[in-house]
Formats: structure tokens, sequence, C-alpha cells
């Protein structure tokens, strides 16, 4: 009996394991075979469309490599926050679809503390701005989780209105109040220079000079650490994964439903709040209108969390894929004369093929039976 069950604990733990990595590695791996024959109907040559896309987003000799990694973490950081993000909601049970909203509040708020503070020391000033675009985006966050804990309005209609709200009321501020009246181009003045994140090479003096990356890369990371601990060594943590598992049980055991569901929400504004920051104060250094419109930072969050399987860990890693799928794009288009939304049909297709756990968990407890029926016949004879 004891055998039996360590021999079950044994394949438990492989189930959790092959779910937890193979499913995402089969869900890119049947994109990119589908995204193949979609190639070839289109009469392009699948090997040199992805030989493009892998050069455009690694290096080699269509592009320079450092050029080419720095692209692919600078498009991946941003990605890193609003996956958490949402995958910190999907902890709790709930659909942060509006990290878009939360998104662009994150970045009005760094443009805005940016200028407020700009005459700070960098070591000041950075983390008060980040700090700021945090709330701003855990303020966003706010009304919807509280209409979620008071009401029961559904957390997918209240958060996307509210990321419509955020795109139309951040161009209002930015051509009015907060505008550049030097330029008048429906942009926030320049934050200074003291402000802006620094890049990688300057924070860590050994680490050659990687074009476009910067110090959000680090505070990403750092995020993803304190998510984790948060989940797994916190009372928050606890109560979080709690009413995500089984609200009923959670509520039975004293868990207040209403109060996580505001904590779990909140949180989840504040990291794709500072997705917006990290774009500000890394990238563009000042804001302009619909500064997300074309980036979709918060709506491919969504993809990132579901294809890391909600966990820190596996959100960093699709993160890095999705970003180096958008750094890649431009390369395949002018080396591969591939069209650049071919790209868009592969996120669609790795996001739709990660139902493949289905068939994996079909696969496994196939396996499970037959190893248990040799093993009866073993038995019986």
């Amino acid at each position: 009996m004891s055998d039996r069950r360590e021999v079950t604990l044994v394949e438990a733990r492989w189930v959790s394991v092959l779910r937890a990595v193979g499913v995402p590695l089969l869900s890119v791996l049947l994109a990119v075979g589908i995204g193949s024959l979609i190639l070839l109907a289109g009469g392009y040559d699948p090997l040199k469309a992805y030989a493009a896309l892998f050069q455009g987003a690694f290096g080699g000799e269509m592009r320079k490599p450092l050029e080419a990694i720095g692209d692919t973490l600078v498009r991946s950081t941003p990605l890193m926050f609003t996956g958490l993000a949402v995958g910190f909601g999907f902890r709790a049970n709930l659909f942060n679809i509006g990290a878009e909203g939360q998104f662009i509040l994150g970045a009005l708020g760094a443009a805005w503390f940016g200028l407020m503070f700009g005459g700070l020391p960098g070591f000041v000033s950075i983390p008060l701005i980040l700090l700021g675009a945090a709330l701003f985006g855990a303020a966003w966050a706010f009304i919807p989780a509280l209409l979620k804990a008071k009401t029961g309005a559904h957390e997918v209609i209240t958060t996307m209105m509210f990321s419509w709200i955020a795109l139309y009321l951040t161009s209002w501020i930015i051509s009015g109040p907060l505008a550049d009246s030097a330029t008048n181009n429906f942009q926030t003045p320049i934050i200074p220079s003291d402000s802006w994140l620094p890049t990688l090479d300057k924070v860590i003096p050994w680490l050659p000079t990687i074009k476009y990356a910067h110090a959000g890369l680090i505070v990403a990371l750092a995020a993803a650490v304190v998510v984790a601990l948060l989940l797994r060594r916190t009372t928050l943590g606890y109560e979080v994964r709690a009413v995500g598992f089984n609200p009923t049980a959670a509520q039975n055991g004293g868990v207040s439903i209403a109060m996580t569901t505001i904590w779990a929400l909140c949180i989840s504004g504040a990291l794709a709040g500072l997705a917006g920051a990290s774009e500000v104060l890394g990238v563009t250094h000042r804001m302009f209108d619909q500064v997300s419109a074309g980036s979709g930072y918060g709506f491919t969050g969504i993809a990132v969390a579901l294809l890391g399987k909600k966990h820190p860990v596996g959100i960093i890693f699709a993160a890095l894929l999705f970003g180096g799928l958008s750094a890649g794009a431009g390369t395949m288009q002018l080396f591969a004369n591939v069209p650049a939304k071919i790209i868009t049909i592969l996120q669609a297709l790795i996001i739709f093929f990660v139902g493949a756990e289905t068939l994996v968990t079909w696969f496994v407890k196939r396996r499970q039976r037959m190893a248990l029926e040799r093993e009866e016949a073993a038995d019986a004879q």
C-alpha cells in the first residue's frame, strides 16, 4: 500500500509539471506548425520567415545581436508587468481585462509625477514616480473592484469600460492641462533626464551596452519575485488563492471575499500601472496621446498570463516570447517579405492551443489507467 501511495504521489507531481511546462511548450509548437501551413498557403517560405523572425528577436546576419536582444527586452518589460497583473487577478478568480486602462493611467501618473519630481536626484525621483504610477493604476482598478465586491458587477465589463474611459480621459488631459505648449502635438513635456530609467549597463557595470534595454526590466523581475512571495508567504496571498480555488470554502473559513476581491484587483492594477511607468521612464520619456493604442500591452498581458499558467516564472518567459515575436516582426517583414500581421496570428494560435491542456490531461489519465490495468493483470496472475 505504501509503495502504491508513493507511486501515486510521483505521478501527481509528474502531471503537475507536465501541465505547467508541457502545455505552454505544446501550444507554441502547435502554433508554429499551423503558422507554417498558413505561410505555405500564402506562398511564403516558413523556414525563411522563422529564420528572419528569430534573427530579428535575438540577432544574426540580419540584425546585430545586442540591438535585437535589447529590442526584445524592452518590448518584454511592460508585458511582464501586465502579465503579472492579469495573472494575479486570475489567482483570485478575477478576469482583469482592464489592464490596458490601468497601463494608460500608470503612464499618465509617471508623466505627471515625472514633471513634478523632475528636479530631484534620480535615486529619489524614480522610486517616487514608480510609486505614484502604481497608485494611479491601483486607483483605476479600485472602482471596478468595489462594484464587484458590493454589487457583484462583473469585472470583465467594468474594467473594459474603464479602459475606454482611461483612453479618452488621458487624451483630454494630454491635449489640455498637461499639454506641451512648445510643440502642441498632443503630448506632455519631456520629463527631466535625471528621472529616466537608466540603461542596464549603467545599473550593472560589467554588462555590455544593450541598445534600448533599461532598468525597468530589473523592476519587472523584482515585481515577479514580490508577487511570488506575496502569494506563497503571506496571509493575503493565502486568501487570494483560497478565494480563487473555492470561494464558498474560503468564506466558511473566515476569509472576506469582498476585501480579498478589492485587494486582488487593486494589486493587479498597480502592476499594470508600473507597466505604463516603465514605458514613460524607460522609452518615450513623455506621454503621447493614446499612448497604448498601438501597443496593446494590457491586452497582450492576458495572453502572457494564460501562456505562463498564472505563475510569475512562467509569465516572465511568456513575456520574453511575446516580446521576441514583436521585436522580430519587422525583420520578418523586411527580409522574408511576410506581413507583420502573421505575428498576431501566431499569438492568437498560441493562446488557442493553451486549451491543449485538455489533451495532455486526457493522455496522462489514459496512461495512468493503462498502467493500473497492467498492474491488476499482473496481480491476478
